[in-house]
C-alpha cells in the first residue's frame, strides 16, 4: 500500500541515507510534556516516530524502555490518550508516519475493531506488536492490513531462513530486525553481523529492514545506517528523558534533552554513506 511510510523511506533514499526511526513511550514522564517531546521530534530531524503504547508486562524491554512505561502509566496514560496524541500531532503534522509499538493485550481490551478504525482516524499509519507471531495473523495482522494499518514484523538473529517467509508473509510497511537476542537497551556485539543480517533479509523481501535495540550513539547509528534502510533509537531516547527528570517530574531540560539526541542521531545517519 503507498502510504506516509513508503514515501518518507522513498525520500530518505532519495538522498542516500538510511531514515532515523525514533522511539518514546507515549506520555512519559506525562502527557503534556509526552505530547510536546512528539510533536518536537519531527524538526529534531527524526523520520519516522515509533510512539509506545504503555503496558504493565513489557516482556521484550529493557530497564530503559520498562521505566519509561511505568512513568506513564502512573501518569495516568492509557490505549486511548495515546491515539489522542497521535491526532493531535497529526493537526500540525500530515507527512511524519507514525508507528504505535507495543503489545496485544491492551488493544484485545479495547476491541480489535474500535481500536483500528480510532487508529486510523487519528492518523495512525503502522503497528508493532512484539508478542503476536505469524500464526495469530487472524488476531490482528490481517485485519490491520485490510483497515489500512501496515503491520511491521521483527526479525531477530535467530530466524533462520525456513522461518523467514512465515514472518514475511503479510509484513507491511517495513521489516524491523532486531540486532541482538535478548531485550532492548543491551550493546550491538558484532556491527559486521547485523550488516550481513540485512543483506540476507533483503534477498527475501523488497520491504525496507530497519535495524533496531542498541543503537546508541550518532556513531552507531552511522556504521548501521551503512546497510540499513532504517535505524531505530529507543532505549537512548527513553534514558535522556529519564536522566532529565526531578524526582520523576519533567524539568526545561526535559524536551530539549530529547530533541538533542535526535538531532545528532540524524547527523550521524546523514554521514552513514558519506
Amino acid at each position: 500500500m503507498t502510504s506516509r511510510i513508503s514515501a518518507r523511506f522513498a525520500a530518505c533514499a532519495a538522498q542516500d541515507r538510511p531514515a532515523l526511526v525514533t522511539f518514546i513511550m507515549a506520555g512519559d514522564p506525562d502527557l503534556t510534556t509526552g505530547q510536546a517531546i512528539l510533536d518536537a521530534l519531527p524538526g529534531a530531524g527524526a523520520d519516522i516516530i515509533e510512539l509506545g503504547m504503555p503496558f504493565s508486562d513489557p516482556m521484550a524491554d529493557g530497564p530503559g524502555i520498562q521505566l519509561a512505561g511505568q512513568r506513564a502509566l502512573k501518569g495516568g496514560q492509557t490505549l486511548r490518550k495515546t491515539l489522542a496524541m497521535v491526532e493531535q500531532f497529526r493537526r500540525k503534522d500530515g507527512t511524519t508516519p507514525i508507528v504505535l509499538m507495543g503489545y496485544y493485550n491492551p488493544i484485545y481490551i479495547f476491541g480489535v475493531e474500535t481500536f483500528l478504525a480510532a487508529a486510523k482516524a487519528a492518523g495512525v499509519d503502522g503497528l508493532i506488536i512484539v508478542d503476536l507471531p505469524p500464526e495469530e495473523d487472524d488476531e490482528l495482522c490481517i485485519p490491520a492490513l485490510a483497515a489500512g494499518i501496515h503491520f511491521i514484523r521483527l526479525t531477530t538473529p535467530t530466524t533462520d531462513d525456513r522461518r523467514l517467509p512465515a514472518v514475511l508473509e503479510n509484513t507491511s510497511g517495513f521489516v524491523y530486525y532486531v540486532s541482538m537476542t535478548g531485550i532492548t537497551g543491551a550493546a550491538i556485539k558484532s556491527h559486521a553481523a547485523v550488516g550481513e543480517a540485512v543483506k540476507r533479509i533483503k534477498g527475501h523481501t523488497a520491504l525496507p529492514v530497519a535495524v533496531g535495540f542498541g543503537i546508541k550513539t550518532a556513531e552507531d547509528a552511522a556504521i548501521i545506517g551503512r546497510d540499513a534502510d532504517g535505524v531505530v533509537v529507543g532505549t537512548a531516547l527513553c534514558n535522556a528523558i529519564g536522566d532529565s527528570l526531578d524526582n520523576g517530574m519533567a524539568t526545561a531540560r526535559t524536551i530539549e534533552a530529547a530533541a538533542a539526541l535526535v538531532a545528532a542521531l540524524a547527523a550521524g545517519v546523514r554521514r552513514a554513506r558519506a
